[in-house]
């Protein structure tokens, strides 16, 4: 299986003059045409765009259908200028690990072996490294705006 795959993201904090690189190449305006992991599959001729995200576990369902809906113009455009089959990979994942019925089947076409447990424990850790972190400032009263325990406590 020939692929080739484009991450987005890797240009974006390192050079901010060529911005338009990132982009989906077509002929014709569309405003969300920048995916964060591009998979091409030239033997089997897919072209899939791949938006990874970690949000409320309450809005795990939304938020994957709102990535679906909102590269539906970009499939349909890439579909008609270069013939290949085109689908939209939603990783959604809940921020204490939860995932939505369709979680699988979207990890299933991304190359590679992906183990479930792993994934989630990504973003278990993430959160709590977010959560660590924003504690220890107002902690330490950089936001508390006081150095009173007993006020930042209620």
């Amino acid at each position: 299986m020939m692929t080739e795959c484009s991450n987005n993201n890797d240009n974006n904090n390192n050079n901010n003059n060529n911005n338009n690189n990132n982009k989906v190449q077509i002929d014709r305006t569309i405003f969300n045409n920048k995916p964060d992991i591009i998979i091409l599959d030239y033997e089997m001729r897919t072209y899939m765009l791949t938006d990874v995200a970690i949000s409320g576990d309450r809005n795990v369902t939304n938020k994957e259908a709102e990535k679906v809906l909102k590269y539906k113009d970009l499939t349909i455009e890439i579909q008609r200028i270069w013939k290949v089959k085109t689908m939209v990979i939603a990783v959604i994942i809940g921020a204490t690990g939860t995932i939505s019925k369709s979680f699988r089947k979207y990890v299933s076409y991304i190359p590679g072996n992906h183990e479930l447990k792993e994934l989630q424990r990504t973003a278990l850790l993430g959160t709590a490294h977010l959560l660590r972190k924003v504690l220890t400032l107002r902690y330490n009263g950089v936001n508390a705006g006081t150095s009173d325990i007993r006020t930042m406590n209620s």
